[in-house]
């Protein structure tokens, strides 16, 4: 059975220098009040996998606003300012994937195995930072397993055992980062007795989370602006 604690007390766990694995992309997913209770605790030096580095201030971009990430291993940092200021200044290391090899890697560490051969990369400054195997005469990178120290993740629902189900969109990268932690922390919006989820409607199974924290109840609206470019 999972554990039912507070953000506060998943914060106290969280050690200089781990690595955490987020789910979240552009803020949609993202555990927010783990994220609040991470600033205020201000451990420092941490490690994040996640597809983006979210936005100012908004999701994991308070933590590079925090100036609390030494590490990110990531495809896209287009939308926080900070980060891209720390990484342009050599404050912080980023490591940039191409998406469904970031999600591949994280899955293959989830799954104990030892990486895997892509083509994605090749000819390309990815190809230079990884090692390259020829198969029947063709090029592969190869990338290897992704795993963390914990994983946030957000999910709509979890029963007493821990069993997750999402909403829309926040179900994007979730499912694969609870896979792939030593330990998994999962916020969600309501806790219902086990029983009361239907199987079908399971997508994160118990045996993979270890403490649920009740999250609180807000609404959060971002607005993108697209700039279109002169003609």
């Amino acid at each position: 059975m999972a554990k039912v604690i507070t953000a506060k007390e998943v914060a106290a766990m969280v050690k200089e220098g781990d690595k955490i694995l987020f789910g979240t992309f552009l803020c949609a997913g993202a555990a927010q009040d783990l994220i609040d209770a991470l600033v205020e605790a201000g451990t420092k030096n941490l490690q994040i996998v996640a597809i983006s580095t979210d936005w100012d201030g908004k999701g994991i971009g308070k933590l590079f606003n925090s100036g609390q990430v030494k590490r990110a291993q990531i495809s896209w940092n287009g939308g926080n300012k900070a980060a891209q200021s720390q990484y342009a200044s050599k404050e912080l290391d980023i490591e940039f994937n191409p998406q469904g090899s970031l999600m591949e890697r994280i899955r293959a560490g989830g799954a104990g195995l030892g990486g895997f051969l892509t083509p994605t990369g090749i000819g390309t400054v990815i190809e230079e930072q990884r090692e390259t195997l020829e198969v029947d005469g063709k090029k592969f990178i190869l990338e290897k397993p992704i795993r963390g120290d914990f994983a946030f993740v957000k999910a709509a629902k979890a029963d007493k055992v821990g069993n997750l189900t999402y909403s829309k969109t926040s179900r994007n990268s979730n499912p694969v980062m609870a896979t792939a932690a030593d330990v998994v922390i999962a916020e969600v919006d309501e806790i219902v007795e086990t029983g009361d989820i239907d199987p079908e409607d399971i997508i994160t199974p118990g045996l993979f989370v270890d403490y649920i924290v009740k999250s609180k109840k807000r609404t959060h609206e971002e607005r993108i602006e697209m700039i279109k470019r002169p003609q």
